[in-house]
């Protein structure tokens, strides 16, 4: 089982999901280039990129497969692309609340703008010579409120800022041309798509009467991507493994379980809400 992180996260982001798992099997989380614990990669730091380097930390590791690759938010793009590596060895996948691939014609409009103003005054501050220290107020929404002193260290290079911000403006550009260009290739592996509800209450509707959230019926055409997909939409933020582990973890095992016994997953239970109403209020995420 691997666990791929969202957009900005680390293994941190997995402290209410991963002991559950790892009750029933061997799980593993890690922190992509220039995240927590792991040096800065080469720009730039698209999809390929953080798959190939995923594919090569399991085998210095000797962590061999089959696997279940759980992606989050942006982390969902790159556990497709892991998937198209490993073919034949990635046995599910489980996207929870994933972004869905779109080339945007610029930066400009992706919209990532607040995120984007974010990291660059970020690596702004970890440019300046001598680099403040973590308590100066400029390094505001940067480096983690409770973090250990070795990860404020860790947090400081602009090398590790300069990954980030590649991440994303890679995100609607290369890494979703990258996921595109997939096109079947992952039809026999089974899916499982969580859908945040309040993430698709801030998305636009088509349809008559209240519609249908176009968040959930791109998620719902991500899971018929596979030949066994399905998707449930449930009550939280986008932030679904802090919001709702017992369901992250109830699905996770729901598809463990169906493979161990060699059989196809079962469909997923009834959403918790149809198309939501109002206006919901969490983090940006790239979407």
């Amino acid at each position: 089982m691997i666990l791929e992180s969202g957009y900005g996260a680390g293994v941190n982001g997995w402290l209410r999901v991963q002991p559950e798992i790892a009750k029933t099997t061997r799980v593993c989380s890690y922190d992509r280039a220039g995240y927590g614990f792991s040096d800065p990669g080469p720009l730039p730091r698209d999809g390929a990129a953080t798959a190939r380097d995923l594919d090569q930390a399991l085998d210095a590791g000797g962590l061999e497969g089959p696997y279940v690759v759980v992606g989050f938010s942006a982390g969902g793009l790159y556990s497709r692309l892991f998937a198209a590596r490993r073919p034949g060895e990635v046995e599910g996948l489980v996207l929870l609340d994933p972004t869905v691939e779109r080339v945007a014609p610029s930066p400009a409009v992706d919209g990532l703008q607040s995120l984007r103003r974010t990291v660059s005054r970020c690596l702004a501050t970890a440019e300046l010579d001598p680099t403040p220290p973590a308590t100066d107020p400029r390094w505001s929404g940067c480096l983690p409120r409770r973090g250990t002193p070795a990860e404020m260290t860790r947090l400081r290079p602009a090398e590790a800022w300069r990954n980030q911000l590649s991440e994303l403006d890679e995100i609607y550009s290369d890494t979703s041309a990258q996921v595109q260009r997939l096109g079947t290739l992952l039809h026999e592996v089974p899916i499982y798509v969580i859908t945040a509800s309040e993430t698709a209450a801030t998305s636009p509707t088509v349809g008559y009467g209240r519609g249908q959230s176009v968040w959930e019926l791109e998620h719902l055409r991500l899971a018929l991507s596979s030949d066994r997909g399905f998707q449930r939409t449930i009550l939280s933020s986008h932030q679904v493994p802090a919001d709702r582990p017992e369901v992250v973890v109830e699905t996770v095992l729901a598809m463990v379980t169906a493979l161990r016994a060699g059989r196809p997953p079962e469909p997923l239970p009834v959403s918790e809400t149809a198309s939501p109403e109002g206006d919901a209020a969490f983090p940006e995420s790239p979407r």
